[in-house]
């Protein structure tokens, strides 16, 4: 309604039987005297000239060309990414904004690594909101028989998918998701006996993880700051208790000036079998229980952690355009708390 004569603004669904629930919805919702219709192309043209068109994303180079002022992607992961890639080419121009939804489908998908990077960034141009059928039945929209119904007679991974917005644990994940929650715990106000540090400059972060004697996490940091910022804010922090340090590539150097100012500061170097060993050890440690973590980063970068198998082996990673920073320095925590007490793991 804030829009000008042809200013286009575009509502898109997988398909477009999908597309056509919503523009029968948006016809039947606003009076008949501010809109023109016209039902072969799916526009609605508002009384300002503003163009509202519902489009199909099954063909992706469709929707390149145009420029549009803002748009919603409806049911997003069941698109393909090459769908997204077009559609956020369109915004460019007009710096428009776009309105991702849709339900909870598996991890393996672009919608939910966008919605994971709005959750987890610091970034004003990103919000990320979840709504859940319980929301719905406290604000009145459906009937709390009618969810609980749902919930007895679906399956629980496409009960918690489709009602609770919780992705099924669809075997990306080398740690399980259930497994990951049920480690969840408020960080420990104990003094920290283990330290695990992943270094990084400007890409990614350095991150901190300090555990207690029980294995909880009662420390942590995570920042961007030069070498030099780095090593002080590593000295002051880090005062002899058992550490395990990222020494891979330029964490080397610093891991040997570190071990000149920090007693009991040992380096890990990663490799594909020696990222294996340490991802299999926080495996172990988060079926067991082992540990605790907050509902943090730290939860959000484990619940997206992934692993591939290949003819060489397991390997570990975060999604394309998400951190492992935490998943690292949380692992090496543990690797620090299992070489102390000289477990076999290790």
């Amino acid at each position: 309604m804030h829009g000008k004569i042809n200013y286009n603004y575009w509502w898109v669904a997988p398909v477009f039987g999908q597309a056509k629930i919503a523009f029968r919805r948006l016809k039947r919702g606003i009076p008949d005297a501010v809109h023109i219709l016209n039902e072969s192309e799916l526009t609605l043209t508002l009384m300002n000239g503003a163009v509202i068109w519902f489009k199909s994303a099954e063909k992706p180079d469709n929707l390149y060309g145009e420029d549009v002022y803002a748009v919603v992607l409806d049911e997003a992961t069941r698109m393909r990414e090459e769908a997204w890639y077009a559609i956020r080419s369109t915004l460019t121009a007009t710096r428009g904004q776009a309105r991702i939804i849709g339900n909870v489908k598996g991890r393996r998908n672009w919608a939910y690594r966008l919605a994971r990077s709005a959750e987890t960034q610091d970034d004003p141009n990103y919000h990320y909101a979840k709504l859940t059928a319980w929301d719905a039945v406290e604000a009145g929209i459906v009937d709390r028989d009618e969810i609980e119904d749902a919930e007895r007679m679906l399956p629980p991974h496409i009960f918690k998918e489709l009602y609770l917005a919780e992705p099924s644990d669809d075997g990306g994940n080398p740690f399980g998701l259930e497994a990951i929650q049920d480690c969840v715990s408020p960080m420990s106000s104990k003094r920290v006996v283990y330290w695990g540090v992943d270094l990084a400059k400007s890409q990614d972060y350095t991150v901190i993880i300090g555990l207690d004697e029980d294995g909880a996490v009662c420390r942590f940091d995570r920042f961007q700051k030069s070498w030099e910022l780095t090593e002080e804010i590593l000295a002051n922090t880090l005062k002899g208790e058992s550490c395990y340090m990222d020494s891979t590539g330029v964490g080397d150097p610093i891991v040997e000036r570190m071990q000149k100012r920090i007693s009991n500061l040992n380096g890990y170097k990663f490799s594909t079998p020696s990222k294996q060993r340490l991802m299999e050890g926080l495996q172990i440690a988060i079926h067991n229980k082992e540990i605790s973590i907050p509902a943090n980063e730290i939860l959000n970068e484990l619940l997206a952690f992934e692993y591939q198998w290949t003819r060489t082996g397991a390997t570990y990673s975060a999604p394309s355009g998400l951190h492992d920073d935490c998943v690292m320095a949380l692992a090496l925590a543990v690797y620090a708390r299992g070489s102390s007490a000289g477990l076999g793991v290790w």
